[in-house]
């Protein structure tokens, strides 16, 4: 098969396709220039100094890793000169960042996790980047969080990159789902997995089970009709499969199918989910949507949800079509 390059395949979409205009494919091709970069920090790991705590908490109050700053710091830089955005704002960012006055601006924001599961770590379990673009809009000043609060429906472009025992960055520029593998040889991105289709039906889950104590009743049957496997409603039996890090365990639902389950409860019961919505939610909204498959957060679909705040939380049910169907409708009904 011909290698297609992340490049060339982004100018047959400029110019053959018309789908996306010449700044936002400049944009996503700066945006996996920094995916590069932070993935050979993370392979390099305790060779280079970069595992361990960074001494320092984000905006959520959680401990950052060193990888945390070094990654939020890569795609801050690669993004501030090219022209393409009129802002950014991060996960471990309280507010957003404006680009500074002596580079061009442009039409675009961008927000982005940066390390997405950096709990894995020092582990040496997979990590990934989340990212997410929007338009600003007129009249608005980019640097105000006003700016970014639009619903996910409005995202021009979404992506995510895993970092494992390959580099993978998935990306939809809102006509299907895509996937490149880094070469490492090369230094490119190359064209591995076109036009991506999520298994509508699955017999694998994801979710974190040491909050079952907490979980809403919905939840607690859903989950328990899985693992009463083929003696119970469902009529086969389900594998469980957790990660802790959204990005592979989302790549492994891209990949055969499955449901990932970050509900509410009432570990917390001022917060109306874990994940971020502008950040996390969003973007991995838009890709499985892409991909033929559903996000919602048991009561409504995720990228219909209009953000009150910048850092807002919201619970995430996505997937296989037919898996988060009947999940929400348990939530509905």
């Amino acid at each position: 098969m011909r290698s297609v390059s992340l490049s060339r395949f982004l100018i047959d979409e400029q110019w053959q396709s018309h789908a996306i205009p010449a700044d936002l494919r400049l944009l996503v091709e700066v945006v996996a220039r920094a995916v590069k970069a932070i993935s050979i920090a993370v392979g390099k790991g305790a060779l280079a100094g970069v595992l361990g705590d960074a001494g320092s908490g984000n905006v959520q109050g959680e401990a950052q890793k060193k990888l945390d700053v070094i990654a939020n710091e890569i795609l801050l830089e690669a993004n501030e000169w090219g022209g393409h955005l009129a802002a950014m704002a991060s996960e471990e960012m309280e507010h957003p960042q404006g680009i500074p006055h002596r580079f061009p601006k442009g039409e675009y924001l961008l927000l982005f996790d940066p390390l997405d599961g950096s709990s894995n770590i020092d582990v040496n379990v997979s990590v990934g980047t989340i990212f997410s673009v929007l338009r600003c809009p007129e009249g608005v000043d980019p640097t105000s969080e006003q700016a970014f609060l639009q619903p996910g429906t409005q995202q021009v472009c979404a992506g995510f990159a895993v970092y494992g025992p390959s580099t993978v960055l998935v990306l939809t520029l809102g006509k299907g789902v895509h996937a490149f593998t880094l070469d490492r040889e090369l230094g490119s991105f190359l064209l591995t997995r076109e036009s991506i289709r999520i298994p509508e039906e699955t017999k694998e889950f994801a979710i974190n089970m040491s909050n079952q104590r907490f979980w809403e009743p919905p939840v607690q049957r859903y989950v328990g009709e899985l693992l009463a496997g083929k003696a119970g409603p469902r009529g086969k039996d389900y594998n469980m499969r957790w990660v802790a890090s959204m990005v592979a365990d989302v790549f492994r639902i891209l990949s055969r199918g499955g449901v990932f389950l970050y509900p509410r409860d009432l570990k917390d019961p001022s917060k109306p989910g874990r994940l971020r919505l502008m950040y996390e939610a969003n973007p991995m909204a838009m890709i499985v949507e892409q991909a033929g498959g559903a996000a919602t957060t048991g009561r409504e679909r995720i990228l219909d949800i209009v953000p009150a705040s910048l850092h807002e939380r919201v619970a995430v049910i996505l997937g296989s079509k037919a898996e988060v169907e009947v999940a929400t409708r348990y939530h509905q009904g």
